[in-house]
């Protein structure tokens, strides 16, 4: 694999995949404008050499699959997957006699090769070693404009459970708040949380080290969804095949990568009041708004000579991010399937859905009810826990294909019989849940049902709807609908997408059984409500907002059917929640969208970027969809 940052750059100027620019930007708002238009394009990764500080500055170093594979050191993602099999695969094979367990020995020695190494002396991250740290020296950005200020945005968190001694490596966002402070973005459900809890239990500091570069396995696996107590170095081992040596940071009882680029030690004080930290643009595509975490003190700061600074944004989909997040669907789908959920097939997050929004699974169905079994394990399964709406089908539908997938929940799916409802803990950056991190979840068997699942002889195959519907007169009839997509009906897919402006207490609940009743949509099957303001003919941008928006349990609204010989209907409500008309009093955050200075100083310097044919700003469609307000939506 890499033995730097700077190889895996080589690597990939050498593949194309690479545009160095010399052009002076500012890591203030610009570098997040090119990137935003580079990654929504499916463009290279950027090296920005002139940011103001002598640093020169990676981003978009994962923004595509095939830069995820020269990352990891395959061809394909699932080439990963396959490894894995075939590791299970050989140890869980019984060994009957001496001969099979001497078979084993070569493969238990590569497993020991996979281990990570402290190794004496000093890492070529130490190359430079500085006793008085100022991390404002470095490039470090601000990416949106309601951002509480600059952030680290892609660290290798490294923290120990002080009772075991047990490492993890974990990645958290970092706002700069002086030369030496910085905020400790860890949500309570993440590893390092936990360990931060137990020093605050003993009274004592909390020693923490930040890696920035080195071989970017360590990026990836510093996002990986590994159980507790599982090394994160010994997943990078396996995956370079080589073992990851650490070497012992200056100041703090922590060792690091290396060959990293940076190293920033220092501590977290749990004695000490916390920080309010944020607001940020985050992956969700909205800000997350400003709370409180602990706060971290920087004790020494190390780097090569010439360091780069590596680091990247999220926003609205499709961000360098959501290849990290397709790494883990292939990396971690063995270990699912192999030793908790055997009949998994495979399984899809869609980028629209930001990781844990939606997923699709295909399963062998051998038995009635085993799509809720599946359901129920996953909900319990790491990092699954946060899911908020899982779609299961059949074994031999193609679940990359969502056009296919939509297909089978129209032709399969009675809302009343097969849309499986429950609640448990949710991301913390999750907006729509009435609790803080807590919420609904939604499950859509859209299996092929057998006898007992059946609420009707027939399998609720009603008429799908395969004929536009008349739009101009269901919005003459229903003046708050100001757009109706129904354009998903021609190709069997009974969904209708509807941007309604909302303007009193339950009105969708009202308006729900009326739509469903009348001629027009009587043989739908799914409504989906958007807000005014959104472009309901752009689907993905829809099914973005709407997995966003929504708290299924209390979104949900049933029609129900009596007769058996007709279809039952659901209408699921995508739009923002309000204090008037939703009794919803948690804080509602803003879209992300870059402000007009910005968009305007990249379109005068575009010619001079090295970056080819203009490229117009994507926060030109989401300036109009933006709540009034900052950060917070007014």
């Amino acid at each position: 694999m890499y033995s730097s940052l700077r190889e895996f750059i080589q690597q990939l100027e050498a593949a194309g995949e690479l545009i160095r620019i010399k052009e002076y930007v500012n890591p203030e708002l610009e570098i997040t404008e090119i990137t935003d238009r580079i990654s929504k394009n499916q463009g290279p990764a950027l090296l920005f050499e002139n940011t103001g500080t002598g640093i020169p500055f990676l981003i978009n170093a994962f923004g595509s699959e095939k830069r995820m594979c020269l990352a990891l050191g395959v061809n394909h993602l699932d080439d990963v997957t396959s490894r894995i099999e075939l590791l299970f695969k050989t140890l869980m094979k019984p060994k009957d006699n001496i001969i099979e367990k001497l078979k084993m020995l070569p493969q238990l020695s590569q497993m020991a090769s996979w281990m990570p190494k402290v190794v004496s002396g000093k890492g070529a991250c130490q190359e430079v070693i500085n006793m008085n740290p100022d991390i404002t020296k470095f490039p470090v950005m601000k990416c949106w404009p309601e951002d509480g200020g600059p952030f680290i945005t892609l660290p290798i968190i490294h923290t120990k459970d002080p009772n075991t001694g047990i490492r993890n490596v974990g990645m958290y966002r970092m706002q700069i708040f002086a030369p030496t402070i910085t905020g400790m973005h860890w949500h309570k459900h993440k590893v390092s949380a936990r360990h931060f809890q137990e020093y605050k239990k003993l009274g004592i500091k909390m020693p923490v080290a930040v890696a920035l570069g080195g071989d970017p396995v360590y990026t990836y696996c510093a996002t990986a969804p590994l159980p507790e107590n599982i090394d994160e170095y010994m997943l990078a081992g396996f995956l370079r095949k080589k073992k990851v040596k650490l070497v012992q940071c200056i100041t703090q009882d922590v060792q690091v990568p290396a060959d990293a680029e940076i190293i920033i030690e220092g501590y977290v004080d749990p004695m000490e009041d916390d920080i309010l930290e944020g607001p940020f643009g985050d992956h969700t595509g909205y800000y997350s708004l400003a709370d409180y975490y602990p706060k971290f003190h920087i004790t020494c700061i190390t780097h090569r000579k010439n360091p780069i600074y590596p680091s990247t944004i999220v926003g609205i989909p499709p961000q360098e991010d959501a290849w990290l997040g397709k790494a883990t669907e292939r990396i971690f789908l063995a270990p699912i399937k192999m030793t908790m959920i055997p009949e998994i097939k495979d399984m899809e997050l869609p980028i629209e859905g930001v990781f844990h929004n939606l997923t699709i699974v295909k399963i062998k169905k051998e038995y009635a009810g085993q799509a809720i079994k599946v359901t129920n394990a996953m909900w319990g399964a790491g990092q699954m826990m946060f899911n908020k709406i899982l779609v299961i089908v059949d074994e031999d539908i193609d679940i990359h294909d969502y056009k296919k997938v939509a297909q089978i929940i129209s032709q399969n799916v009675d809302p009343q019989q097969d849309f499986y409802f429950s609640q448990g803990p949710m991301d913390v950056l999750d907006h729509s849940c009435s609790k803080f991190s807590f919420g609904g979840k939604m499950c859509v068997d859209a299996t092929r049902k057998l006898p007992e699942e059946l609420r009707t002889s027939n399998n609720n195959q009603i008429t799908k709807n395969t004929d536009p519907i008349n739009s101009k007169k269901l919005m003459a009839d229903f003046p708050e609908i100001v757009q109706v997509n129904d354009s998903l009906l021609t190709q069997g897919i009974s969904i209708v997408f509807i941007s309604i402006q909302k303007n009193r207490r339950n009105h969708l609940k009202e308006i729900t059984p009326l739509l469903f009743e009348q001629g027009e949509l009587s043989a739908i099957k799914i409504i989906i409500f958007l807000e005014a303001n959104v472009d309901c003919s752009d689907i993905k941008d829809a099914i973005w907002r709407f997995t966003n928006n929504i708290d299924p349990r209390r979104d949900s609204i049933i029609i129900e059917q009596n007769n058996n010989d007709s279809s039952s209907h659901i209408a699921l409500d995508g739009t923002r929640k309000t204090k008037e008309f939703d009794n919803f009093d948690r804080e509602w955050p803003n879209i992300l969208a870059m402000d007009e200075k910005t968009i305007h100083s990249i379109d005068e310097k575009w010619n001079n970027l090295g970056l080819g044919n203009f490229i117009s700003s994507p926060s030109l469609k989401y300036r109009k969809q933006l709540y009034k307000g900052g950060a917070v939506a007014e």
